[in-house]
């Protein structure tokens, strides 16, 4: 059964390059520019995956992760949380509310794929 992940960022760029790398690996996949709109989405059908850029504009990511575990289902979803920056703090924070994984951004495709298969071994 394919898996889906759902990447959720304010660049078109970024939702672009993502879907790509995941759609080589066998993804189906669905993109949301808003923690707003991926919640909503989230709701109808929980990814296996989600993609949570770190900065966006609307519910902050952090809201964003938190309200999703709490959807049926948002418990065994993966949450990665993108950012350009290697902040502890953040990292921390993205952590406490529910993110289990950290991608660095810019990603390459080699980091990236690592990144899902890597996910995708222990899940």
């Amino acid at each position: 059964m394919m898996k889906h992940c759902m990447v959720v960022d304010d660049s078109d760029v970024i939702r672009k390059v993502a879907r790509t790398f995941l759609e080589r690996l066998g993804y189906s996949v669905s993109e949301a520019s808003t923690g707003e709109e991926a919640l909503s989405q989230a709701e109808s059908a929980m990814p296996d995956i989600v993609l949570m850029d770190w900065m966006m504009p609307g519910t902050p990511p952090i809201d964003a992760i938190e309200q999703l575990r709490r959807i049926k289902g948002g418990r065994d979803t993966v949450v990665v949380y993108m950012t350009t920056e290697n902040d502890e703090r953040d990292i921390a924070r993205a952590k406490l509310a529910g993110a289990n994984e950290v991608l660095l951004k810019p990603f390459d495709r080699v980091s990236f794929e690592g990144k899902i298969n890597e996910i995708a071994r222990f899940n």
